[in-house]
Formats: structure tokens, sequence, C-alpha cells
């Protein structure tokens, strides 16, 4: 984070609807577990830092932005949060099929000062979503990801998948069933982690 306390590279009211987060996440909580709790003292950099950085990765002002498996907003109330100012007419749908995590989701939106839409159901079970992004971090492996990515995105779209240091492993298993195309880079909160994009992704 920056000597301010704020994230880097967003503006100060990006960084507000950020802080709103971070408060609203570490009320609810104790209750409901949206983060491991041995990560909440590590917030801003563990969880929203590490959100942030899909941004840069994805097309400048998408259309629709869907994030998968959003539980406590990471990346997609991040991702909203610049969006809402560097891209104001982009849609933004999290899926979230716990209940008491969709209504935090619907909660933190609202505090923030944010018009998304929260699906409470399962991403295997809606109609496909048509987005040009689709995001998910530390939702399943990738071979399972992958599939809810091809429902969910756009012909020429693309999927943005924070991964941890087994992500080789996930994507040898991965290309046995599926053919894509991938680019891998480090992220720039954990060494050993990287931020996979994806694209063109069919049956193999």
């Amino acid at each position: 984070m920056n000597p301010g306390g704020g994230p880097p590279d967003v503006s100060r009211e990006t960084s507000a609807r950020l802080a709103v987060l971070a408060v609203l996440l570490r009320k609810w909580n104790p209750a409901i577990n949206l983060v491991a709790p041995s990560t909440l003292d590590e917030l801003e950099e563990r969880h929203i830092a590490d959100s942030l950085q899909l941004v840069s990765l994805a097309p400048p002002g998408p259309k629709h932005w869907a994030d998968l498996g959003s539980g406590g907003g990471f990346p997609g109330l991040v991702v909203a949060a610049v969006l809402a100012e560097r891209a104001p007419a982009a849609r933004v749908t999290l899926v979230e099929s716990d209940r008491r995590k969709a209504s935090f989701l619907r909660t933190a939106a609202r505090g923030m000062g944010l018009d998304v839409t929260v699906r409470a159901e399962r991403a295997e079970a809606i109609a496909p979503l048509g987005a040009e992004v689709v995001s998910a971090r530390a939702l399943a492996p990738l071979h399972t990801l992958l599939g809810l990515a091809e429902r969910h995105m756009a012909a020429g779209g693309l999927a943005l998948f924070p991964k941890g240091a087994r992500a080789q492993e996930e994507i040898e298993v991965a290309r046995k069933q599926w053919r894509f195309v991938l680019e891998s880079h480090m992220s720039r909160t954990d060494p050993q982690a990287s931020v996979l994009v994806v694209r063109e992704i069919t049956r193999a």
C-alpha cells in the first residue's frame, strides 16, 4: 500500500469506497467468515490490493464484468469500485450462492455507493451472462473455472483467475479437458502467486 494509507494507483474517491468495504468486512466477518480471520490484519494488502491488480489486466471499459463466487467482495466489489469511476457505464454482476454472503455483498455495495447486480445462485445454474470479463478468486481448480468461464463469457472475452503456488499443476490438469490461450502474470502482492489471463476456451 502507499505511504498515504490508501491503495496505490486509485483516486481518492475509489480509495474511500474501498475503505468502506474494509470497515464493513471487519464488522461482518465474525458472523459470516467472509475471509480467513488470520488475514484480517492484512486485509488491504492481502485482499484489496490483490484484487486491484486484475483491473489492469482487463481491457479498459468493459461493458459487463462478472465475478463468480464473490464471497467477501474479492475481486468483484473492488473491481466495481474502480470501474464506477473509470468506466461508469460498465455493468458488474456478482454471483454468490451463499445467501448470507450475498446479503453482505448487497449491503457493502450500498455502503460503497455502487450499482451492482448480486445473484444469490450457483454460477453453473444461472443463464449465461455474456460478460466480456469473467473473474473468480479462490473459488475452484482451474479446470472447473474454465467450464464456468466458457458458460458466462462473451465471444472474444477473457477470464482472470488469481492462482497460488500450484498454478502450473492446475494448468496441466486443465489442458487435458480444455483448449485455451493463456497468459500468466506474476502477482504484485505475492511472489509465489500469479494471475492467469485466459481466452478462447473450448473443450478438448
